[in-house]
C-alpha cells in the first residue's frame, strides 16, 4: 500500500530545507575576496590601465577561460546578450539576414539577433528540449545566414547534426552555453563546436559574479572582430589609430568590456567549476537511478549524458493535465518542483510568450529589422502557436534544480517524492 500524499495530510517526504539555484554564488568567499581585494589595494579597476602597471585580472581571466575549455581566444564582456551580440556581428550577421534560434531559451538568445540587425527564425526542441535538428532543415532559406543554438537548462544540443547542416548549407554557428558552462558533447566542452561559444555568468548561473559573459573562438580574425565591435575605443589594438591592417578590420561597435572587479570574482569562480559540476552530476544520477523505472514518468533523454552538467532534473508526464497537481504534490512532499509551460503564466524562456517578437515591436516605427529592404524573400511571420511541438513537450515537464549544495540524503528524500507522488498521480 503507498504511502498517503503530504498534500492530503501524509508525512513530508523531503523534511530538510529547499536550497537556492545560485550554485556559484552560495560559494562566495575568501577566494572572491581576496581577488578583489588585491584589485582594490592596487586601484587598477580599468583592464588597460591604472595608477601603476598590473596584469589585468580580465586578461587573466581570458587566459585561463580559452585553457580551460580548450580555445584558442577568450574576450570577456559584461554580458551573455552582449556576447551573442558581438559574436553575431563578428560572423557577419547583419540587415536581410535571418538566424534560426530554438523556441525554448531565454528570451536574450531572441534579442541578441534583432540587436544585430537581423531576422530570428524560431524553430522548434526535440524532446531533448534543445533545438530540433529536423526543423532547422526545413526552416532554412536563401537569407538564412546563422544558427544560434542553446544548450539548454544544462545540456548539449545534437552537435554532430547540426555542425553537418551548418556545413551543408554554409552557415553560422553561434553556441549559447549560458545554463551549460562545462557541459561537453562527446568529450569537447561545448561552446568549442561553433564559429563562436557564449557563456554567462549572471547570478543564476553555474560560476557567477552576479553579471558577466564570455565569448570563446579559434579563429583568429573572428577574434579580432569580436574585439573592435565590445571595444569601439580600439584600446585592444596594437596601434590604436592605425589604418586597418585587412578589409573588415575597422567598424563602429560598442562597449562591453568587462571591469577587473568582475574579471577577480571570475578568476576564483573558475577554479571552482570542477567541484560545482561534479556535486551536480552526482546528485542528478543519484536521484534519476532511483526513479529511472518509474511508471507514468520518463526521464528527459539527453544527447550525451556524460556531458550533462546536472544543474537539474527534467521528467515527462504522460499528459500536461497532470503537471499542475503533480507540483502540488510534490511542493507538499517539501520539494521546490515547478511545470515548465503554462499558456497563462508568462515566461521569457518559452517563445509564445516573447510578444515583443511576435507582435514585431520596435523602438522607432520604421519596424527594422522586419521591414529591412535588404531581406530577399518571404516576410517572416510568428504566431504563438508556430511551434506546437515545442509547446506539447514543454507542457509535460515537470522541472526540480539540483545544486550542488545537496546532500545524499536529500536526493534520496526528493527521489522517494517523486516516487511517492508518481504511485498517486501518474
Amino acid at each position: 500500500m503507498s504511502e498517503k500524499l503530504a498534500i492530503h495530510g501524509g508525512p513530508k517526504a523531503k523534511t530538510t530545507p529547499n536550497i537556492p539555484m545560485y550554485p556559484g554564488g552560495l560559494e562566495i568567499g575568501e577566494e572572491e575576496k581576496k581577488q578583489v581585494l588585491e584589485v582594490l589595494e592596487r586601484k587598477y579597476l580599468f583592464r588597460y590601465y591604472g595608477p601603476e602597471e598590473y596584469p589585468s585580472k580580465v586578461r587573466e581571466l581570458e587566459k585561463a577561460f580559452a585553457k580551460k575549455v580548450g580555445a584558442k581566444h577568450a574576450l570577456a564582456v559584461n554580458s551573455c546578450t552582449s556576447a551573442l551580440i558581438t559574436a553575431l556581428v563578428a560572423c557577419g550577421v547583419g540587415p536581410g539576414d535571418e538566424v534560426i534560434v530554438s523556441g525554448y531559451t531565454f528570451f536574450a538568445s531572441c534579442a541578441a539577433i534583432v540587436s544585430a540587425k537581423a531576422i530570428p527564425v524560431i524553430a522548434e526542441v526535440d524532446e531533448t528540449l534543445t533545438i530540433d535538428p529536423d526543423d532547422i532543415e526545413k526552416k532554412i532559406t536563401p537569407s538564412t545566414k546563422a544558427l544560434v543554438v542553446v544548450h539548454m537548462r544544462g545540456v548539449p544540443c545534437d552537435m554532430d547534426r547540426i555542425m553537418a547542416i551548418a556545413k551543408k548549407h554554409n552557415l553560422r554557428v553561434i553556441e549559447d552555453v549560458a545554463q551549460a558552462m562545462g557541459g561537453t558533447y562527446k568529450g569537447k566542452y561545448l561552446g568549442t563546436f561553433g564559429d563562436c561559444g557564449c557563456y554567462s555568468f549572471q547570478y543564476h548561473k553555474i560560476i557567477t559574479a552576479g553579471e558577466g559573459g564570455m565569448v570563446v573562438t579559434n579563429d583568429d580574425r573572428l577574434y579580432d572582430r569580436c574585439m573592435g565591435y565590445h571595444d569601439t575605443a580600439a584600446c585592444w589594438r596594437p596601434d590604436r589609430f592605425a589604418e586597418e591592417r585587412y578589409e573588415g578590420e575597422l567598424f563602429c561597435g560598442v562597449n562591453y568590456r568587462m571591469s577587473e572587479l568582475t574579471g577577480a570574482v571570475m578568476l576564483a569562480q573558475l577554479g571552482k567549476l570542477d567541484t560545482l559540476l561534479s556535486l551536480m552530476r552526482r546528485n542528478q544520477k543519484r536521484i534519476i537511478e532511483q526513479i529511472k523505472d518509474t511508471k507514468g514518468i520518463k526521464v528527459r533523454p539527453v544527447n550525451d549524458p556524460e556531458g550533462d552538467t546536472g544543474i537539474c532534473l527534467m521528467f515527462y508526464l504522460d499528459s500536461k493535465d497532470k503537471v499542475k497537481n503533480f507540483v502540488e504534490a510534490l511542493r507538499a512532499e517539501g520539494v521546490e518542483a515547478a511545470g515548465v509551460y503554462n499558456s497563462g503564466i508568462p515566461d521569457w524562456h518559452i517563445y509564445a510568450h516573447w510578444k515583443h517578437v511576435i507582435q514585431k515591436k520596435t523602438p522607432t516605427p520604421e519596424g527594422c529589422p522586419w521591414t529591412c529592404p535588404f531581406h530577399k524573400g518571404k516576410p517572416v511571420e510568428y504566431s504563438e502557436d508556430m511551434n506546437p511541438k515545442t509547446l506539447e513537450y514543454l507542457s509535460r515537464v515537470v522541472h526540480i534544480d539540483i545544486p550542488p549544495q545537496l546532500t545524499l540524503e536529500d536526493c534520496d528524500m526528493i527521489a522517494k517524492a517523486i516516487n511517492k507522488v508518481a504511485a498517486e498521480l501518474a
